[in-house]
């Protein structure tokens, strides 16, 4: 059968834009999926996505005006049931033909199987496909149904009821037109109290025609754009905008005679993207006074309430130029930019009057006022959290000062000049949430509070762990700058786990309100990354007495919490589960070394002795395990017990081997520790070939369990190497 391609559109009042590009691409693939399965569309069908704010629409091809029909084989029932004993159907057969819409006459036709234990008749018939009318219906019914709409509307239809308004309609937006073309056909389709016809609609000034009428299918993209002026498809419309906005940045860069950048920020893109039909980028300007407010401040108000785009110079200062992507294009756009202007000047103008209020007041004298802002009503205000913070900051410290001892007199100034910048970070990190200008853009914590040290003249290193100890906000966002931030960043998120932990307040499914994964993930990526020689059961426990009787222990559940998501981001940075499950495996110690542990378990599994050896090692663990449940097993050889060649030559192996292996894992190397330890392949394999372990003489079996537990606890240092058997 013959195919043509099919168009489906819905014209609709403003669609919501940060869901628009969504929105489009599920009512595409729903619409594709449904007809499929119905048998309308061909294997190779494609379906192509068309989105504006007015607009939601698909262009699908390969789709026939009617599905093949299909053979079907419908069970009636048992044979015992359906038929007299000379062959004549019975009552219940008859009224069961009649339910399928056949008759008697199609009894000599019906059809013995097997079913289960018994036999069964079967009626074998022809389904007829599908109507493109019907099958099309049925599949814009599921697709706007099954749309991925954050709030519906309910509103009345004024026509095509017998009393206009009394009918209501759910959507997105209400519809106010139903286009649907098969080929060049109208397919006489219904939805949202429309009917389908060819007609739409282009932009709302520019258009040259009104309504516009499609001819076929395969012309909607285009007369769009040449009727209506409008480019119908989001990915197009995107891309357009993106290549404006490089060219009118370097436009400006030539008027300040500089290099210009716009900012990068995918989400906005996408948004203004879903704002506007046929895109116009301007070029506007603000006055340069306004860049004596903190950057941050200016760029948050012009994308956030204003939908523009900043414009950075090659260091990543803000010049005083900003981009504008315009739904129209005039032929004198002074007038659209001067709007443009005239708008954002008062948004600058708060700006600049917030950060000013702002600095009337030093962080120290809103101390006070950290008590008055309630945190959580199970751990108290926000001036508590900070002196917790200030604690467990304090403990870290004092943990790096043990992990460095001993030290000279400098390391001790060092320190003690650390403890002193982190503690005073901690009381003043959170009183930027009492300011005007945090209030307005919560988005700024943090920054602002940075800004408003350097003011004060307090120490940078101070001034930087303020702007910093939110990091990292995100993924792939950076970390802390020096030390005093990366304390100051691991005391606050620990205190957040930890008491949120502690009062039972954990992540559920897809719930995690308080953004516990991002806090452990930040704590994991401080450490590893910066390679702090901190271990995770030590901070949670000096992190735990800060809050006194406020929160029970979480130490078990939370570092099993920690380890989940170590596991999940390391497989994410394309570790094997093997290898992963093997170094997790391990009590979870400096994170630091994690990266050179899974090195070493990758080099070791590429050894031809790898697979022999884990296998090895796993049943060392299994005999262990059984030994141990009676009793512990000292990783201890009297040598003047081994008897046989096999266990002599194990042992013998093991001390030329282990203190080579032993120093390579203290310094580090991991790898080499692990390679040497290879080499205790064939002594291994002969020993389980030659010995029997459990021997019935007592001392024997005492003797061997301990060469084994001494091999077993000399391989598994880097990782349980029995994770990686097959």
């Amino acid at each position: 059968m013959t195919t043509q391609n099919l168009l489906v559109e819905l014209f609709t009042e403003e669609l919501p834009p940060k869901a628009l590009q969504k929105l489009g691409e599920a009512f595409a693939g729903r619409l594709l999926e449904q007809l499929r399965a119905q048998g309308l569309a061909a294997e190779g069908a494609q379906a192509t996505p068309y989105a504006t704010p007015r607009r939601l629409a698909a262009h699908i091809t390969q789709v026939k005006a009617r599905a093949d029909d299909q053979p079907r084989r419908i069970k009636l029932m048992p044979v015992s049931v359906g038929l007299t004993a000379d062959g004549q159907p019975t009552p219940a057969l008859l009224k069961k033909l009649h339910a399928v819409g056949a008759d008697a006459a199609a009894v000599p036709r019906l059809q013995r199987a097997p079913d289960g234990k018994a036999e069964a008749l079967f009626l074998d018939s022809v389904a007829p496909g599908a109507s493109l009318q019907a099958g099309l219906q049925a599949a814009l019914h599921e697709a706007i149904a099954k749309l991925p709409i954050p709030k519906v509307m309910t509103y009345q239809l004024q026509s095509g009821t017998p009393l206009p308004g009394w009918d209501s309609v759910q959507f997105v937006r209400p519809a106010h037109g139903l286009l649907a073309l098969h080929g060049a056909d109208v397919a006489p389709v219904t939805a949202l109290g429309l009917t389908a016809g060819r007609l739409t609609h282009g932009h709302r000034f520019e258009a040259q025609a009104d309504p516009i009428e499609i001819a076929h299918a395969d012309d909607y993209a285009r007369a769009l754009r040449e009727q209506g002026a409008v480019i119908a498809s989001f990915a197009e419309r995107r891309a357009d905008i993106a290549a404006q906005l490089q060219a009118a940045a370097a436009q400006a860069g030539q008027q300040l005679g500089e290099e210009l950048t716009p900012i990068q920020d995918e989400a906005l893109l996408d948004e203004v993207t879903a704002l506007v039909e046929r895109p116009k980028v301007l070029i506007c300007q603000f006055e340069p006074e306004f860049l004596q407010v903190p950057q941050e401040c200016l760029i948050l108000t012009m994308k956030a309430n204003q939908k523009y785009f900043p414009l950075l110079d090659g260091a990543g200062r803000l010049a005083n130029r900003f981009l504008v992507v315009s739904n129209i294009s005039p032929q004198d756009a002074g007038a659209v930019i001067g709007g443009n202007e005239r708008v954002v000047r008062p948004r600058l103008a708060d700006a600049r009057f917030f950060f000013e209020q702002d600095l009337k007041k030093t962080l120290e004298s809103r101390v006070p006022g950290l008590a008055k802002v309630v945190y959580h009503n199970k751990l108290g205000t926000q001036g508590e959290r900070s002196e917790r913070v200030r604690q467990i900051a304090h403990a870290i410290v004092n943990q790096l000062r043990q992990a460095q001892y001993p030290y000279t007199p400098e390391d001790k100034s060092a320190f003690d000049a650390l403890d002193s910048k982190v503690q005073q970070a901690a009381r003043l990190a959170k009183c930027d949430l009492l300011t005007d200008m945090v209030g307005e853009f919560p988005e700024l914590q943090g920054v602002m509070g940075g800004y408003y040290a350097r003011h004060e003249g307090l120490r940078d290193g101070v001034a930087i762990a303020i702007e910093d100890h939110y990091k990292p906000r995100f993924a792939g966002d950076a970390l802390p700058r020096n030390h005093t931030g990366c304390v100051l960043a691991l005391a606050d998120k620990l205190e957040t786990l930890v008491g949120l932990f502690g009062i039972g307040s954990l992540p559920t499914g897809d719930r995690d309100p308080f953004a516990l994964r991002r806090h452990a993930l930040g704590v994991l990526r401080i450490l590893g990354e910066k390679r702090l020689p901190l271990e995770l059961p030590a901070l949670i426990a000096a992190a735990v007495p800060a809050f006194g009787s406020l929160i029970q222990d979480p130490a078990q559940p939370l570092l099993a919490f920690f380890g989940d998501r170590l596991a999940v981001s390391l497989r994410e940075q394309g570790y094997s589960a093997q290898e992963v499950d093997a170094v997790l495996a391990l009590p979870l110690g400096r994170l630091g070394d994690v990266a050179a542990r899974l090195a070493a378990v990758r080099a070791f599994a590429a050894l031809p002795e790898a697979a022999a050896l884990a296998a090895a090692n796993k049943r060392i663990g299994n005999i262990l395990k059984k030994a141990e449940a009676e009793g512990p097993v000292d990783a201890h050889v009297n040598d003047a017990l081994l008897q046989e060649d096999a266990e002599k030559a194990l042992y013998a192996a093991m001390q030329a081997t282990a203190p080579a292996a032993s120093a390579q894992f203290e310094a580090g190397d991991y790898t080499a520790s692990l390679q040497t330890l290879a080499a205790l392949r064939a002594p291994v394999d002969a020993f389980f070939d030659d010995v029997m372990v459990n021997a019935e003489q007592p001392d024997l079996r005492l003797n061997r369990l301990g060469l084994l537990k001494m091999l077993h606890q000399a391989m598994n240092r880097v990782a349980d190497l029995a994770r990686l058997a097959a």
